[in-house]
């Protein structure tokens, strides 16, 4: 006889769990007490970084049943509760979600429905990349730096440069210009790169 357990969540410590809990007893799952996990924390909070789900995890084992009422319950997002559920089935977890009409995501039809979510996954993580990388391209274009900001301006370089050249040690100008000894020497190497006529 497999064991079942529960895992409800709510977002915020005033809200409360009572109705996932009367949703699975209605849909016939009796849970006993101990096997009933229950936490308030954030749905932006992966699965995997949530102390209850991870004590409900180590609690599992092959054979057992899991049951939430909706996927929100198992994860941030497609690709989250994709995760959390192929971890569960790899354990031998079957999973069962309410709001699926009550099917096991490790079965045929599960996994198909699994195929649908990790479509919707990719299709996210698209979107993400491209959100990113359309926000670096339009920063850039609008003269954002990217990167920690340089330890010298470019009239600080050009002076360290000269004092370079009349002579001066690394470690006199690293103390003149209040910087480390390795940024007056990358300031030189960057420096004896360029030709002659460009230095200065």
């Amino acid at each position: 006889m497999p064991r079942v357990f529960a895992y409800c969540r709510v977002s915020t410590v005033d809200q409360t769990t009572e109705n996932q809990r009367l949703e699975i007893k209605a849909a016939g799952f009796a849970i006993e007490a101990r096997r009933l996990i229950e936490e308030s924390i954030s749905g932006s909070v992966a699965a995997k970084e949530r102390p209850g789900f991870i004590k409900l995890i180590e609690r599992m084992e092959s054979g057992d049943v899991l049951v939430v009422t909706k996927l929100d319950r198992l994860g941030r997002n497609a690709m989250d509760v994709r995760a959390t559920v192929e971890q569960l089935a790899s354990s031998g977890v079957r999973v069962h979600c309410l709001a699926l009409g009550g099917v096991d995501l490790t079965s045929p039809a599960g996994k198909m429905t699994m195929q649908v979510i990790a479509a919707v996954a990719e299709f996210e993580r698209d979107l993400l990349i491209e959100r990113t990388q359309s926000g670096i391209v339009r920063a850039k274009a609008a003269g954002k730096q990217f990167g920690r900001p340089p330890a010298l301006n470019t009239q600080e370089r050009a002076a360290v440069v000269a004092r370079l050249d009349a002579g001066a040690s690394i470690a006199e100008l690293a103390r003149e210009f209040k910087t480390t000894r390795q940024t007056i020497m990358r300031v030189r190497e960057a420096a004896l790169k360029l030709p002659l006529q460009q230095r200065g």
